[in-house]
């Protein structure tokens, strides 16, 4: 059945990979929603810019719609935001792109029952048998993805930049780390695709330290 759908957005992959997959399973993608921490003005997790996901979504022909929020009033402002979108668009359900963890997919399905949407995991897998099946599929799809941010410890600094082709996926399983980054080895911005009306343009900056992870600026021009 045809559902009008809010998609949670990142910017990254898995997102993106989502939303093919509901537009291919023919759903109506309504809107791209990203969280913003008030007091950065960037993306939970990635940590990108605003103004980066303005841009993905004009690309894409999407509305953009933000959640300002805090980690404490997280799950609230996203349901009260979700209680909105089904107003203003006539949503039925909310998308997100996790893999297969169980705690965040149990927080998803709670935040859209308090809204009164449905949630869907259009990605859902089993961990052990086609994660590396996820990545390639990905790879060969026609998408086009730069490592943006890589966790200390897992991921070299020179990681950073490098788009999500053959080389990466050959190279990724040679490494520890998860080959979707589902638990945050690495994140990823897409610039192109099948979906795209046009690309969006991935200029690298400067390499920024953060905690425990390091993040590569960038623009769509300079």
């Amino acid at each position: 059945m045809k559902k009008k759908v809010a998609l949670s957005w990142s910017g990254g992959k898995d997102c993106c990979m989502a939303l093919d997959r509901l537009v291919k399973e023919g759903h109506e993608v309504v809107c791209l929603l990203t969280t913003i921490p008030a007091e950065t003005g960037r993306t939970f997790g990635h940590g990108e810019k605003a103004q980066r996901i303005r841009e993905q979504a004009d690309a894409l022909g999407l509305p953009a719609e933000f959640i300002v929020t805090s980690y404490e009033r997280y799950t609230l402002d996203f349901a009260e935001k979700l209680r909105v979108i089904r107003v203003l668009y006539g949503a039925d359900a909310v998308a997100f792109g996790d893999l297969y963890d169980e705690e965040h997919r149990a927080w998803g399905e709670g935040v859209a029952r308090q809204a009164g949407l449905e949630a869907l995991y259009p990605l859902w897998m089993d961990k052990g048998k086609q994660v590396k099946e996820a990545l390639l599929r990905f790879v060969t799809s026609g998408y086009r993805a730069f490592v943006i941010r890589v966790k200390d410890g897992v991921l070299p600094e020179h990681w950073l930049g490098r788009e999500l082709d053959r080389s990466f996926y050959e190279d990724i399983l040679q490494t520890e780390a998860d080959p979707m980054g589902e638990n945050g080895e690495y994140h990823t911005f897409v610039t192109d695709g099948p979906l795209f009306r046009r690309s969006v343009p991935f200029v690298p900056g400067p390499v920024v330290q953060m905690e425990t992870t390091k993040r590569l600026e960038h623009e769509g021009a300079f």
